[in-house]
């Protein structure tokens, strides 16, 4: 794919789309972090995802929408990225019953997690919201190493609010009092649970 498809260079802070422009690609992240959200009627910035290196987004387009509800924003320098027509994705699928598979799969997912994130925004307190949020990202995606689970990534404090509908300051308070009961250990690049099951 990578021999018939231009990448798309994108500057930190640019935004792929917004709201109400034209559902026409999907799109490949080759490098970097793409942040989606949406807006409130109010114009508050509510932030859904945060992905990276080798997932896709925009994929609502196959399923029938016509026009984007949330917008796509690069969140790095030189982030890349490749689009790819839902017609020319359509043929792909035709010749591919892995890829057809793997796409349905991929949306039925995202679905679910949206779901969750709601009942969990509805429903429970933000000490909650957090611990969810990192069981969440430890299934999908942490790495065990004996009996803790490491998950590789860059989110800030201030991203993990946003995915979580907390503040900084919350998530913040909550992790750092994870770490002293030794529950986690955390840095710039990696979050480290010492034991899944007793996390709390």
């Amino acid at each position: 794919m990578a021999e018939k498809h231009a990448f798309d260079l994108y500057k930190k802070d640019d935004f792929i789309y917004f709201p109400d422009e034209a559902a026409t690609h999907i799109y490949m992240i080759v490098s970097g972090r793409v942040r989606l959200g949406h807006y409130q009627e109010d114009g508050k910035e509510i932030v859904t995802a945060i992905l990276t290196n080798g997932e896709i987004f925009g994929e609502l387009a196959m399923a029938g929408e016509e026009t984007r509800k949330d917008f796509a924003q690069a969140m790095d320098a030189n982030t890349t990225i490749c689009p790819l027509s839902i017609e020319e994705l359509k043929d792909l699928m035709k010749e591919n019953r892995e890829l057809s598979f793997k796409i349905l799969k991929l949306i039925g997912l995202r679905l679910m997690k949206l779901e969750r994130k709601l009942e969990l925004l509805v429903f429970k307190d933000a000490r909650t919201r957090v611990v969810e949020f990192l069981k969440d990202t430890a299934a999908w995606k942490g790495k065990k190493v004996g009996f803790e689970t490491m998950i590789p990534t860059r989110l800030t404090h201030k991203d993990i609010a946003a995915l979580t509908g907390t503040s900084r300051q919350t998530v913040t308070t909550i992790l750092n009092d994870m770490k002293e009961k030794n529950l986690i250990n955390f840095d710039r690049k990696k979050i480290l649970i010492r034991d899944l099951d007793s996390l709390k």
